[in-house]
């Protein structure tokens, strides 16, 4: 089972873990991680095949004007979901646009973007869970 992979764009430092990184793979989905727009260019150029790019629409240096055109070079077809604030409008070329930073409503849109994915992970995780309960059955 192949799963979707997001690239999160995010402004904080290497040391810290984004919420929304930690939300896309809870969803079971795979994350890569840039902190600025050239290492998300770069990064996309080195895997093109990632299926969508969430980015933090309040970063100063990365205007959706300018990232998203440039983005769309490398990657044509890709999803781009602008998070933010009052600036997440200003997210210009983005596909969808989330006003709020909650995790619940970034993880309902991105397994609303890929349904049958998210129901294959799903589908996944219970057969672990079955034979995860049925091998702790036969150590008792």
């Amino acid at each position: 089972m192949t799963r979707p992979c997001f690239l999160v764009v995010d402004r904080e430092h290497s040391q810290s873990i984004s919420t929304r990184k930690l939300v896309i793979e809870t969803a079971k989905f795979n994350v890569l991680t840039a902190y600025s727009a050239e290492e998300a260019l770069e990064t996309i150029r080195k895997f093109p095949a990632v299926d969508g790019v969430v980015i933090d629409a309040d970063m100063a240096e990365m205007s959706g004007a300018g990232f998203i055109p440039e983005l769309r070079k490398f990657a044509p077809k890709i999803t781009v979901i602008g998070v933010g604030g009052p600036l997440v409008q200003e997210c210009e070329g983005a596909d969808y646009k989330l006003e709020s930073f909650d995790p619940r409503k970034l993880l309902a849109l991105l397994e609303k973007l890929r349904p049958q994915d998210a129901a294959k992970v799903e589908e996944r995780n219970r057969e672990l869970e079955k034979k995860e309960r049925g091998l702790e059955e036969e150590t008792r």
